[in-house]
């Protein structure tokens, strides 16, 4: 699959850079087909707005590049089929298409596409929440440079007109979950381990208890709380994303439409005994965990929970 910021090696990054001051946001293997050319695998980097194609990963001078501000669609090719990665790219002056391996990886690549060209985190897109942090983290790294770069007279990249969301291109029955759904987490998430959580909780003096996290198999979402007993015990609950919304697992398992709802949920049926941690005291490190975080949701491994991890949770209406 592609790879974030990581080049083959030192020496080539270096050289590579000196061709261009545009940052790096995003590189792997693409076959790429342009008019009347056939289709060529490429080493690909994603530097600002513009793509730098490789004959190979080793090679330090790129052999073209497509520059995307002209970026009007991005669409799946055979939308229907869920198996064939290829998506059309249509610029103001030509239409290129783009294929990966695996359809994750196209999605990927849409998401950084189009983050750089529309200025904005798209909504629609089977991404995983790592991932959806790391295209935040390019969106402000994209929004700084163009304010930094471009002239005031030079007009903005357009508008994708017709990406707003896939149902606009192709119509389907299904709802698509919007942006805010996607990636608006509530003040209590923190993009941090089991561990971290729990000693996050323990170590503060207030009566916030509750944190709302990625899950340790890099799909679900996890709530962990503090319960203040004789001594402080830590709960953890795994929290499901599906189509029809976010599932607790529970003894009676509860599924709500957004994770505010969960956590307003477990707020709610403690009577307000579980408060959301929404300090900023572990921000510089849960900055650092960040990058972590994302590559191990990008690992895509569905793992298996052992006894005593993030699979052993208790009813919270029983929660005293």
């Amino acid at each position: 699959m592609a790879t974030l910021a990581a080049p083959a090696a030192r020496k080539i990054y270096q050289q590579r850079s000196k061709l261009t001051a545009l940052p790096l946001y995003y590189e792997g293997f693409l076959w790429i087909k342009r008019a009347n050319s056939q289709e060529n695998k490429y080493w690909t980097e994603l530097r600002g707005t513009k793509l730098f194609l490789y004959d190979d990963k080793k090679q330090e001078m790129f052999a073209d590049k497509i520059d995307l501000k002209g970026l009007v669609t991005v669409a799946d090719k055979y939308p229907s089929n869920k198996q064939r990665a290829e998506v059309v790219l249509t610029l103001e002056n030509e239409e290129v298409h783009i294929r990966t391996e695996l359809t994750e990886d196209a999605e990927e690549w849409k998401g950084f596409i189009r983050t750089v060209v529309e200025l904005a985190v798209p909504n629609c897109l089977a991404l995983l929440p790592g991932q959806l942090i790391r295209l935040k983290e390019v969106l402000e790294k994209e929004t700084s440079r163009r304010a930094s770069d471009i002239p005031e007279e030079e007009p903005p990249s357009p508008p994708l007109s017709t990406c707003k969301t896939y149902e606009e291109v192709f119509p389907t029955n299904t709802p698509c979950k919007t942006y805010e759904d996607a990636v608006s987490f509530p003040q209590c998430f923190h993009s941090v381990t089991r561990a971290e959580a729990a000693e996050m909780l323990l170590k503060t003096e207030s009566s916030e208890n509750l944190i709302l996290r990625p899950g340790a198999d890099s799909i679900s979402y996890a709530v962990s709380i503090r319960e203040d007993l004789d001594k402080p015990l830590i709960k953890h609950y795994r929290v499901v994303s599906s189509e029809k919304g976010y599932k607790i697992e529970l003894d009676k398992p509860i599924t709500l439409d957004s994770l505010q709802e969960v956590v307003d949920h477990f707020v709610k049926e403690t009577k307000g005994k579980l408060k959301p941690f929404n300090s900023h005291e572990y921000d510089t490190q849960i900055d650092d965990h960040k990058k972590r975080i994302s590559n191990t949701f990008s690992q895509k491994k569905k793992l298996q929970y052992p006894s005593g991890t993030d699979n052993t949770y208790v009813n919270v209406t029983s929660w005293k």
